[in-house]
């Protein structure tokens, strides 16, 4: 009697795509937002709030220098657009015009968090 051959391991599965991953990523980005706005080197006083943006999430916040509403209600700082292949469009606000003016296109999600947090030209945080 021989013994029997040794099975081949079997073939690795590919891992089917999970459906809406693109929706979860989404969907995770205004803990990320939030996170990220702790940690901002421009007023860092103000306590600003992330909502829903068309597809995406913008940024309001107070307005304390009130330098846009002299009043110093609620501002519109950033929006995050998600695009295809986990690329976002990052638009800061336009207050003159009101509205969105692009400021970088199909960039990374953390690089997108960089530009609104450090904000050396003072793009958004007026």
């Amino acid at each position: 009697m021989t013994a029997p051959h040794p099975q081949p391991p079997a073939p690795a599965r590919r891992r089917a795509p999970v459906a809406g991953r693109a929706d979860n990523v989404v969907a995770l980005a205004p803990a990320r937002i939030e996170r990220a706005l702790a940690q901002r080197q421009r007023y860092r006083y103000v306590q600003p709030r992330v909502e829903r943006e068309g597809q995406g999430w913008k940024i309001v916040s107070p307005n304390c220098s009130r330098n846009i509403d002299p009043n110093g209600g609620e501002i519109a700082i950033a929006w995050f657009e998600p695009l295809r292949d986990g690329r976002w469009a990052l638009h800061s606000r336009d207050h003159a015009r009101d509205a969105w003016r692009i400021d970088a296109r199909a960039i990374a999600f953390d690089d997108a968090l960089a530009r609104v947090c450090v904000d050396a030209l003072g793009r958004f945080w007026p």
